[in-house]
């Protein structure tokens, strides 16, 4: 299938700009552009939206934001969001309207975390930040004030992977108990050989700046095999019901494709949705694309049905 239009121009008005991708920029410069791209988004309404600091292992805090859809917080249960950017681009204000579209669409208090990011900070911190907030808001000490004994991890592209690394160091130390994970074109592999579909090189991700974000993210070569990383050669048994959110003409959906398909194997209940026409970084721009209201409120129906009083 082509290119969803609107996804077309928008690539076609990138490559008239002549602003270099990424991967060429320098870092803060190319983390300033993230930003201004998701900030130009009308920010959805909600019930209330609160920031707080999320205490971690090393004695640093780190900022998150609590995402209410209701007014009773008390019934609400509790999705942890980890956001995308390749573990070196995105905050919790580039995923603001993601996180905000989810928590209405879920019926769950999202609270997004703002994990360390590299180079300044390499892995596995943005994995241990990444496990410290989901453990601090489990915690009723932590004042969120919402039901914790309901709890879903999610995230997209590196916060995907990231929250696939909190599933997997769940269920080998058994708290707190996650009822399912949200993965929205994850990165499950440091192997581009077999995570990279060359049909869609510079369809919003080239593959010299998959390896950029890897080489910004990890402190050697021999760091790309962990399990943390590389969750697509983890021992997937016993992990908690997953969704995989996929765009069809992204290069990195085969990544997904075969972590979705290793999750089944693995016996995790697991439930895809493909997009059709779209590409990476669709996920809660709504606003761009008509066709990712679909995504999201398929999204949203799977945490609100796992994350119910009573599960189905």
């Amino acid at each position: 299938m082509p290119i969803d239009p609107i996804a077309q121009k928008m690539l076609d008005d990138a490559k008239k700009s002549g602003r270099p991708n990424a991967h060429l920029l320098p870092v803060p410069t190319a983390r300033q552009n993230f930003e201004d791209t998701f900030g130009a988004l009308a920010k959805p309404p909600i019930h209330r939206v609160s920031d707080v600091e999320i205490p971690t292992r090393d004695g640093q805090t780190i900022p998150g934001r609590l995402y209410l859809p209701s007014e009773d917080a008390a019934a609400l249960p509790l999705t942890v969001y980890y956001h995308g950017g390749g573990w070196l681009l995105g905050s919790i204000d580039s995923h603001d309207v993601a996180t905000r579209l989810l928590a209405n669409a879920s019926g769950s208090a999202v609270l997004s975390v703002g994990y360390r990011r590299g180079p300044e900070s390499r892995f596995p911190t943005a994995v241990e930040d990444a496990i410290d907030a989901l453990n601090w808001a489990a915690d009723p000490a932590s004042g969120l004030g919402v039901d914790t004994t309901r709890l879903a991890v999610a995230g997209d592209s590196a916060g995907g992977n990231l929250a696939g690394a909190v599933a997997l160091h769940v269920r080998d130390t058994g708290a707190p108990a996650l009822r399912h994970q949200l993965l929205v074109y994850p990165v499950t592999t440091t192997d581009l050989t077999r995570g990279f579909d060359d049909e869609y090189q510079g369809v919003m991700l080239e593959r010299d700046e998959m390896q950029w974000h890897q080489d910004n993210y990890l402190p050697s070569s021999d760091a790309a095999a962990d399990p943390r990383v590389s969750i697509l050669d983890a021992d997937l048994k016993g992990l908690p019901p997953a969704t995989v959110i996929l765009a069809e003409c992204d290069p990195i959906r085969p990544q997904g494709e075969l972590y979705a398909a290793a999750l089944a194997e693995a016996g995790v209940p697991t439930r895809t949705h493909q997009t059709p026409g779209m590409v990476h970084g669709f996920f809660g721009l709504d606003e761009v694309f008509p066709t990712a209201t679909d995504a999201m409120a398929f999204a949203g129906r799977r945490l609100a049905d796992a994350l119910a009083v009573q599960q189905r």
